[in-house]
């Protein structure tokens, strides 16, 4: 059984091997991986060493003291926190081995084709179709929306409907596409920063080998869900210290200009406050629960109460900053490769804020699914549930 002590001998033996000021940085992250040192609550070979996950602390805290480099999370985040999962679970043992050591390296990147433009906050009612082609393979057309990274990614998961004639949950199918494929073309999606870091993503004629499915035919959304958990832990539910994110930047701004503090910001910004301690405790609290196996529902009431604070403090912090709050430093069309909400002005963190509450699963389905999946309340009346796919109106 690897302890703490255990990960910290192995830690100090990657390093004296792989000295972090004289090696070069994809090779000491290659060889962080091939150490089990990735992730720690991964299989032997994959990343990990089968520990529990609540040790990767130990790791992590060795390695940065060192001065050792990350992997970038912030630009590989959908890798990292949805596609890895989702591999690790429904995944063959040739695609874990394919895939699994580059996404933690950040050698290739990801993106999620799942949203589409017809089908709203109904992600089973989506209409790209993928059809088995004469080799056993399959060919895919249609539109996906809102896809983050899509200009970086070499990779991407994907969603489509193989099945049109049984009911829209139990017609999709789970495949990995790669974004240089002959029919995939990215679009920019200019957002209300000025920036296009969404993007549309148009697939024609798509051919999608039969390796690169996940989970059965047909069984896709049951694969998707596992994407869609760790998807709302991963926004919703980061560490962060005590007082760190956009209520740490809130905070500064109030001690460093008391002349514009006012009674009511005060009492406004003390409640912010507590509930962002909440919401992180109650994070630190889901983290230890994933110890014991895969996210369940309640992540997204974590994703909830990001989406919610986020855009309760960048309004707060514009209204306290007055005429500077509404400065915004560049208006040109950008494709960046992540969201920075802490190293902004506070008129991009407003501007950006208005998308928390729609990606990642609208904060309206996502107070359906914690009424009814965690508080046990009676669903919605769904008159389509049995109805198959095609002869849904549109």
């Amino acid at each position: 059984m690897t302890d703490a002590q255990d990960l910290r001998r192995r830690t100090a033996e990657l390093l004296a091997a792989h000295p972090p000021a004289t090696t070069d940085r994809l090779e000491f992250l290659r060889a962080r991986f091939d150490a089990g040192l990735a992730w720690v609550h991964f299989p032997a070979g994959l990343g990990g060493l089968d520990a529990p996950r609540s040790l990767q602390a130990v790791v992590d805290a060795e390695l940065a003291a060192a001065g050792a480099p990350d992997n970038d999370p912030g630009r590989i985040g959908i890798g990292l926190g949805m596609a890895a999962p989702t591999v690790l679970r429904f995944g063959t043992d040739e695609q874990k081995q394919r895939f699994l050591r580059p996404l933690w390296t950040g050698e290739e990147v990801w993106c999620q084709l799942f949203s589409e433009p017809g089908a709203g906050s109904d992600l089973a009612a989506l209409a790209t179709r993928a059809v088995r082609d004469d080799e056993g393979g399959w060919v895919v057309d249609g539109q996906k929306v809102w896809t983050s990274s899509a200009h970086l990614a070499r990779w991407a998961i994907l969603i489509a409907r193989t099945d049109p004639g049984v009911p829209k949950h139990r017609g999709i199918s789970y495949f990995i596409c790669d974004m240089t494929y002959p029919g995939v073309e990215v679009r920019p999606l200019r957002q209300i920063t000025g920036e296009a870091e969404f993007n549309e993503v148009f697939l024609t004629g798509v051919r999608i080998p039969d390796a690169h499915r996940l989970g059965a035919v047909g069984e896709g959304w049951k694969v998707a869900q596992t994407t869609l958990m760790n998807e709302r832990v991963a926004i919703g539910g980061s560490r962060i210290p005590r007082e760190g994110g956009m209520i740490g930047v809130a905070a500064a701004d109030w001690r460093a200009r008391p002349a514009l503090r006012t009674h009511d910001l005060h009492q406004r910004l003390l409640k912010l406050w507590v509930d962002a301690e909440v919401a992180r405790l109650t994070g630190e609290r889901l983290r230890q629960q994933l110890t014991k196996g895969q996210p369940g529902p309640e992540g997204s009431g974590m994703k909830l109460a990001f989406a919610r604070l986020a855009q309760e403090i960048s309004g707060w912090e514009v209204e306290f900053l007055a005429e500077d709050g509404l400065t915004y430093d560049d208006w040109t069309m950008r494709r960046p490769d992540g969201v920075d909400f802490t190293g902004r002005e506070a008129g991009y963190r407003y501007l950006r804020a208005k998308g928390n509450s729609i990606e990642g699963g609208t904060s309206e389905v996502l107070l359906n699914i914690v009424a009814e999946r965690v508080l046990g309340l009676p669903p919605e009346p769904r008159t389509d549930k049995d109805v198959a796919w095609k002869d849904l109106p549109r």
